[in-house]
């Protein structure tokens, strides 16, 4: 096994793994994924490994895995090994991968800044080169968000495409499970792998479409909206035809508030029982949210509801079944270690606002790395149509080939 190149037992240089850990596991030799060695965050069971969640009590009350979680299972069984698991933020609640209890993972891609949450830890291994590919979640951007902070490959795959069996829940209407790499190539293989397909070869053309999302560059800082021009402009000369299109006639700020006033409540739901029964130790940032969504009302969350399925036919109209809509996967690249926590709230609200797309329809999103802006990386996003991940997955090497 080892950690792109690096020797098993390497220092851990982007502070990405979980403090007093040292969980690996080999992969059958001989198999497709036999080269590489990648890192799970620490929502996914590994068989004899306690699953902390990012917060210290949530161990301690709850057994330990006896198996492993299922897309762990697969990967295994496809030759590549654990490496490790890595830092999330506190119960997968937050989006910049500061955490409380653990400390929040280097940046390789911009020191001193944040890598994203809340699979920060695994997004912060790859970009270090530490391993080759990584696991995260992605709830409301957990994937997403650290990969375009990174400068990474990063998809958020059809809601319900994924085996979750074995992922600590946090909203399971929005949870799903990701990948990173820092390459398409190595992306295009782990995706094939996860998404039981063979390559996309002989297949149609695709997009037939590209959807600029109007909108949502306007809602990007300029900085970011200029630094993806040119790499928006090569996927448009993949693609059949371009066209511009406002995606939220609503609003994105709308679209935001819909699926916040959907997922917290959701989390709630799920760590209720465990805060009533154990009382554990909490962040602020968490604890503050735990107690806002035990103020949404019913008529809130039908008003969600209601405009998660307007989301989903917009999105069905947009789409149909080449087009590919494009946009930032975040509106500004990763801010500053530290920041006070009302201006961390703003921010996630900010993010919300472009993440919320994919969040409410289910589809695919895959970020994919852009040219810096202000010195750090920013993504571009690509969202298509139900089932088409892995077709996004090669829509993403011709464009890195293109390059």
């Amino acid at each position: 096994m080892r950690r792109d190149g690096q020797a098993t037992g390497a220092p851990d240089s982007a502070g990405a793994f979980v403090p007093g850990t040292d969980v690996r596991v080999p992969g059958v030799p001989g198999c497709p994924l036999s080269d590489l060695a990648f890192a799970v965050k620490d929502l996914f069971d590994i068989a004899g490994e306690p699953t902390g969640g990012g917060n210290p009590d949530w161990c301690r009350a709850n057994p330990v895995p006896e198996r492993h979680a299922a897309i762990v299972s697969r990967l295994l069984a496809a030759g590549a090994s654990v490496a490790g698991k890595t830092i999330t933020d506190e119960v997968s609640l937050g989006i910049l991968g500061e955490n409380a209890f653990h400390g929040t993972p280097r940046n390789a891609e911009a020191p001193g800044f944040v890598p994203g949450g809340s699979s920060s830890g695994s997004a912060a291994a790859v970009a270090a080169g530490l391993v080759d590919f990584a696991l995260g979640s992605d709830t409301g951007g957990s994937v997403r968000v650290p990969a375009s902070f990174c400068g990474l490959y990063g998809l958020r795959p059809t809601h319900g495409r994924i085996d979750l069996e074995g992922l600590m829940p946090q909203a399971p209407s929005f949870d799903t499970a990701g990948w990173f790499a820092r390459g398409a190539a190595t992306f295009g293989r782990v995706s094939e792998v996860v998404l039981d397909e063979a390559g996309a070869a002989g297949a149609p053309a695709f997009p037939d479409r590209l959807l600029v999302a109007r909108d949502a560059f306007a809602f990007a800082e300029p900085g970011v909206a200029g630094a993806l021009e040119a790499i928006r402009e090569r996927v448009a000369a993949l693609a059949g035809a371009t066209v511009e299109t406002t995606v939220a006639p609503q609003g994105l700020s709308v679209w935001a508030r819909a699926q916040r006033t959907l997922q917290i409540p959701e989390a709630l739901a799920t760590f209720r029982e465990w805060i009533e029964r154990t009382n554990p130790r909490l962040s602020m940032r968490v604890a503050q949210m735990l107690v806002a969504a035990g103020a949404v009302t019913p008529a809130e969350r039908q008003w969600a509801e209601l405009m998660r399925h307007e989301v989903r036919g917009r999105l069905r109209d947009l789409l149909g079944t080449g087009s590919v809509l494009c946009l930032p996967t975040t509106p500004f690249p990763a801010p500053p270690l530290g920041l006070a926590l009302s201006r961390q709230n703003e921010i996630g609200l900010r993010i919300a606002s472009l993440t919320a797309i994919a969040g409410l329809s289910g589809l695919p999103q895959l970020s994919v790395p852009g040219p810096r802006a202000d010195g750090r990386p920013v993504g571009l996003s690509l969202i298509g149509p139900p089932g088409s991940d892995l077709r996004l997955a090669a829509l993403a090497r011709e464009l890195e080939d293109s390059g």
